[in-house]
Parts: C-alpha cells; sequence; structure tokens
C-alpha cells in the first residue's frame, strides 16, 4: 500500500468517526481501502474460492494434533508408562509452542512470504504428526513440540490473509475460519479412538492419521504460493503496546480462556474415563461439546457488538464455560449431556470474544496485527500452564476432585481481566511506517 493511499485512508477515518460507531467503523474503513489498493494494483487471486478452500482446509488442521491426543492420553501412558505429570507435560508441550513460536509468524511472512511459510509449515506440521505417533517417548514429546510451534505460526498468519484477501468480508470470513478450527477439534476428539480401534487397537495410528488432512491441506494451498500478494511488503512498527494495561488484558483474557480451553481438550476425556465412561465415550462427549462451539463462536460476536462494550457478554460465557466444567466434573453423569453442551456454548464464545477484542481495541489494522501476536505469544505461553498443573495436581492427589481449584481460580482471573479488556476503548500506541 503506498502513501497516497494511506493519506486517503487517513482522511476516511477521520470524516467518519463523528457520524459512526468508532468501534468498528474505522477497521472497517481501513480494510476497505486496503481491499481496493490489493485489486488495482495486485490482482490476488483468479479463483477466489480455491483460496476460500485453501483457508478453510488449513483452519481444520489448527486442533486435530492437539484434541485427538486427549481421548488417547490414558492408554498413550500405559503403553509408555508415563506419569501423571509426564502425561500433563505432554498436554502442556503444544499450547506452550502456540505461544513461544507465535513471535516467529510476522518475521517469517517478511522475509518469505505468508503463502510459503503455511505451505512450508503444513509439512512441519505433518512431519511432527509422523514423528509423535512412530518414535516412542522421545518421538511423541519431540512431534508434540513440532506440532504446537507449526500450529501456533500458522494460527498468527491465516488472520492477515482473510483481513487481506477478503477484506469486505473480514467478520464473515473470520467466523468460517473459526467454525472450521472448532471442527477439526471436533472431528479429532470424536474419531481418534474409533480409527485406533480399527487399526488393531493402535493408538500411533490414531494419532498418525491426522497427517492425512495436513497433506491435503498442502495440496490444496500450493496454487496460492505462486499468487502476487502485495500486502505483506510494507512493515509497520508499532510503539507502546507492551506499556498499555489494556492491551495486558485482552492479553491476560486470551490466555486464561485459552487455558480452560487446552485443560478441556487436553484432560477432559481422562476426567470422564475416570468417572466410567469408556474412551470412546469420552471422546464423543468432548466432540460434540466442540460441536457446540460452532454456534456460539458466532452468536457472541454479534451479540456483544450489539452494546455499548463487550463487559457483559464476556461474563455471561465466562459463567457458562465454569457452569459446565463444575458439571462435568462433579454432577450426575446421568446429565453429563448437558452440562457439556452448556460447556460448548461458554468456551466458544469466550474464544470468539478473545478474537473480537483484538479487533475492536485495536484503531487500525497494523495495531490489531501487532495485538493479536502479543496476546497470542504471551496469552498461550500463559495458557500452558493450566493443563500442567492439572497434571501435577492429579498426580498429587490421584483424583479429579481438586481440579475445581484450578478452574475457579482460572476463571476468576478470566474474568477480571476481560472486564477490563470489555471497555469500549483503544490501546494507546504509535504505528508508523519502517
Amino acid at each position: 500500500m503506498n502513501l497516497e493511499t494511506e493519506k486517503s485512508m487517513s482522511r476516511s477515518e477521520l470524516s467518519t468517526a463523528s457520524k459512526r460507531s468508532p468501534e468498528l467503523e474505522e477497521l472497517l474503513i481501513d480494510a476497505e481501502a486496503d481491499d481496493e489498493q490489493v485489486q488495482q494494483s495486485h490482482p490476488l487471486v483468479k479463483r477466489p474460492w480455491l483460496l476460500l478452500l485453501g483457508l478453510i482446509l488449513v483452519a481444520l488442521n489448527l486442533r486435530p494434533a492437539l484434541s485427538s491426543m486427549a481421548p488417547l492420553l490414558s492408554e498413550v501412558s500405559r503403553s509408555l508408562g508415563l506419569s501423571a505429570a509426564q502425561a500433563g507435560l505432554l498436554t502442556t508441550l503444544p499450547v506452550l509452542c502456540l505461544g513461544l513460536f507465535a513471535p516467529l509468524a510476522p518475521i517469517l511472512a517478511r522475509r518469505f512470504g505468508a503463502e510459503r511459510v503455511v505451505l512450508g509449515i503444513l509439512l512441519t506440521l505433518a512431519g511432527g504428526i509422523i514423528l509423535r505417533s512412530n518414535f516412542g517417548e522421545i518421538g511423541l514429546f519431540a512431534g508434540s513440540v513440532l506440532g504446537g510451534a507449526s500450529i501456533g505460526i500458522v494460527g498468527v498468519l491465516l488472520p492477515g490473509i482473510v483481513k487481506r484477501d477478503f477484506a469486505k468480508h473480514a467478520g464473515t470470513m473470520t467466523g468460517v475460519y473459526t467454525m472450521a478450527l472448532c471442527l477439526g477439534a471436533a472431528m479429532a476428539a470424536g474419531s481418534t479412538v474409533p480409527l485406533s480401534e480399527h487399526f488393531g487397537n493402535s493408538w500411533a495410528m490414531g494419532l498418525g492419521f491426522w497427517v492425512i488432512p495436513a497433506l491435503v491441506a498442502a495440496v490444496f494451498w500450493l496454487p496460492q504460493v505462486g499468487s502476487k500478494h502485495g500486502a505483506h511488503n510494507v512493515a509497520y512498527r508499532v510503539r507502546g503496546l507492551l506499556r498499555d494495561p489494556l492491551a495486558w488484558q485482552v492479553t491476560l483474557y486470551m490466555g486464561l480462556q485459552s487455558s480452560l480451553a487446552y485443560i478441556v481438550f487436553g484432560w477432559l476425556p481422562s476426567i470422564l474415563i475416570g468417572r466410567g465412561l469408556t474412551p470412546t465415550q469420552a471422546g464423543l462427549v468432548l466432540s460434540g461439546s466442540v460441536i457446540i462451539q460452532l454456534a456460539s463462536s458466532l452468536a457472541a460476536p454479534w451479540l456483544a457488538t450489539r452494546g455499548k462494550d463487550q463487559r457483559l457478554a464476556i461474563v455471561v460465557v465466562m459463567a457458562l464455560t465454569l457452569a459446565g466444567l463444575f458439571g462435568c466434573l462433579y454432577a450426575p453423569i446421568e446429565g453429563l449431556w448437558g452440562w457439556a453442551i452448556l460447556l460448548g456454548l461458554g468456551q466458544g464464545g469466550t474464544f470468539s470474544l478473545a478474537l473480537t477484542l483484538i479487533v475492536l481495541r485495536s484503531r487500525d489494522s497494523h495495531v490489531a496485527a501487532n495485538l493479536s501476536s502479543m496476546s497470542q505469544g504471551f496469552g498461550y505461553t500463559l495458557a500452558s500452564m493450566g493443563p500442567f498443573a492439572v497434571g501435577v495436581v492429579h498426580d498429587w492427589t490421584g483424583g479429579w476432585n481438586a481440579l475445581g481449584w484450578i478452574f475457579g481460580i482460572i476463571g476468576a482471573g478470566a474474568i477480571i481481566a476481560g472486564l477490563g479488556a470489555g471497555r469500549a476503548l483503544y490501546v494507546q500506541v504509535q504505528s508508523e511506517k519502517l
């Protein structure tokens, strides 16, 4: 984007700021200007349906490497002789890598281009899945690290590609992207145990199956590598983000709600197996809960932007999440599906609101990109502590009842951070072209 376009964007933002809501208008104008400039200077995609299909297939692969492990965790632990603490580390490592490797994404994109990075990382993800399922305990942990790192990098890049190439439909495409992500998680949670049973009760085959969707996504993404894209050619420096309290509130909310989400991905089936369910039943409950997230992930942001701010919406979805978690942990097993549905409604809303807050708290797309990197980098690093804490507490106590304290503390922290992040304010930073 050149200087003339940038100036016209600024004039548009200033002229409309006094007429319409400051929450979304500046970002919508920025997105439309980006789209017009890119369409004039760089014919992006001759077959936009192919890009859309590629994005959906890539998004489908951002959770199976995480959610496929949970239903098989007990079997994997028995097979390899892992302690509960080691099992907790196994669920923690991928989430930790989401945060640690997220800052690499913009660096790699500026050096090689976002499309090439996505293709390369899909192949890296496939390698991690193969490593995790074929080389014993060392391969299990090393593959988990590689898989988490791959997902962390791609997860930062995809929203930027959506905003650039579907600028006039960014909201709809973000919803499609989120739904695909949830669908991938649900598919892996519900089908990994049946797949392992189909292949002779082999947990390695059940986990290794998910290399196929990663390779399919890479094939359909390949045409994007040759496309001409100009949005990543201009770099911006955003100053002051790490000193802004609102940015940290957004980051803490992202991290704490993610911590509960990855506790569910990593440990809910084991908790339910401990309560008497079979691994297949436990996997189906997790899968069903994640499928319910498809509805609330679309509805929650839409409802949240109808009020003056997002504080009430954050409290509601966090309350639903905590109610579902406590129900799955303590309530009579006969009502389990009701609590799982409640949990899905809550967690679909908490995740989509976390993404929405990044946009609403940013004045322009460049600030949003940097806030996204910060909230995912620091947030997922914080989130990784939750699954690890569950493993440690379970190892200490030999049961699951004490986990209620972990749920309560993390949930309360998320509500407190969300009450700050949900205010109708912008992060106070400076953005300048390099």
